[in-house]
């Protein structure tokens, strides 16, 4: 066994120093241009490769983008809440509740979309703006939409911990404060609404549980009397229309 071990040992040592052969440069072809593996000293290269590793970047946070600056985190949340007042444990499943959540988040959001998608994204695909241009273009529609949402007090709590209460026009707000106002001011308004989803259900249970007692029944858990009629209650109302409309109208 040592003595094979020192033959493999020299036969690397002479195929990595004496070998002469010369392998071919490896090419990759991404977003129309082609990116060469070598020692090149032009600085558009170099620029070139910022770019990619920015694009690359904005794709791995695209999940965070969509769940934080848009109307995603409210709906998912009073949806839960929905779910929690009926007493359903996994109905509707959690698939389910993040697609409808989704869904309803393209419908809100389409009509920015469809605005950063004239004024930033085709512009820059046809060279008219640069990079930084189609940027801020492409950001201001969110942050208008987000400073519709946001609560004055949530943004001051920010602005004062920065030490940036001189401002006097929200175009002087940096987005990096704008975004964690809009995310409090969602989950307060989120939950605003899932109290109030939960008064009549809660009606509900203690009706029944009243009721229960009233008739000696004490070993019968109320919520298997009472999970019927809030279900009742919710197909009778139509529920789900109301919600939704609720949601998608509170955003407009």
């Amino acid at each position: 066994m040592k003595t094979k071990a020192k033959v493999f040992i020299i036969a690397l040592i002479l195929i990595i120093f004496l070998t002469n052969t010369a392998f071919a440069e490896p090419k990759v072809s991404l977003f129309g241009k082609t990116v060469t593996l070598e020692e090149n000293s032009n600085p558009e290269n170099y620029v070139f490769s910022l770019q990619l590793l920015f694009i690359l970047t904005i794709l791995t946070l695209a999940p965070s983008i969509l769940i934080m600056m848009t109307s995603f985190t409210r709906i998912v949340i009073v949806l839960s809440f929905i779910r929690n007042a009926l007493g359903l444990q996994q109905t509707p499943p959690n698939q389910i509740i993040i697609g409808l959540a989704l869904f309803l988040t393209f419908f809100i959001m389409a009509p920015i979309a469809t605005e950063i998608n004239s004024e930033s994204i085709q512009p820059f695909l046809k060279a008219e703006i640069s990079q930084e241009v189609a940027i801020d273009r492409a950001i201001e529609p969110v942050r208008q939409f987000m400073f519709k949402q946001t609560r004055d007090k949530d943004l001051s709590l920010f602005l004062s911990l920065k030490n940036m209460e001189s401002i006097s026009q929200l175009k002087d707000i940096p987005t990096h404060v704008l975004i964690p106002a809009f995310i409090i001011s969602e989950l307060k308004t989120a939950f605003q609404v899932g109290f109030i989803i939960y008064i009549p259900f809660l009606v509900i249970d203690m009706v029944v549980s009243s009721t229960l007692m009233a008739m000696g029944m004490m070993m019968l858990p109320p919520v298997i009397i009472s999970l019927p009629f809030k279900i009742l209650l919710f197909v009778l109302v139509d529920g789900w229309n109301l919600i939704v409309k609720s949601l998608v109208l509170g955003f407009k």
